[in-house]
């Protein structure tokens, strides 16, 4: 599997690193905009993401526009909606606001920080990737 995990915050990079690399390969971007560049040219290679692991609060490109980017670029390329990659919310913004809103735009799961490794394989089992 191929993860891409998008964090301002080292810590919780070094953290979700750590808990995926025995699972599958992990790119690292530390804001939105890099994000969309590496997603970009996954899309290019052909070298498509299974999971992006997103924050919302990063400076630069906030989560939510990240995402919307995201969803737009994969529109544009002919990937429609359920056949994209599939993305993770992982935040410490736990609000019914921030959860409908990164429902509405396009995002699959939502984890709210801190959590553990177990939640995490549980989540990735639910999408029907094996740990």
């Amino acid at each position: 599997m191929k993860f891409l995990i998008v964090d301002d915050d080292l810590t919780n990079r070094k953290l979700l690193h750590t808990m995926l690399e025995d699972v599958g390969g992990c790119d690292i971007a530390v804001n939105g905009k890099e994000a969309v560049d590496y997603f970009q040219l996954s899309l290019k290679e052909k070298e498509f993401y299974d999971v992006i692991f997103l924050d919302i609060k990063m400076p630069v490109m906030d989560g939510h526009e990240t995402l919307k980017r995201i969803r737009k670029i994969e529109e544009e390329n002919g990937i429609f909606v359920g056949a994209g990659v599939k993305v993770v919310m992982v935040t410490a913004l736990g609000d019914k606001q921030n959860i409908l809103s990164a429902f509405h735009e396009g995002c699959e799961y939502y984890l709210v920080k801190p959590f553990q490794q177990k939640k995490l394989f549980d989540l990735l089992e639910e999408m029907g990737y094996s740990t």
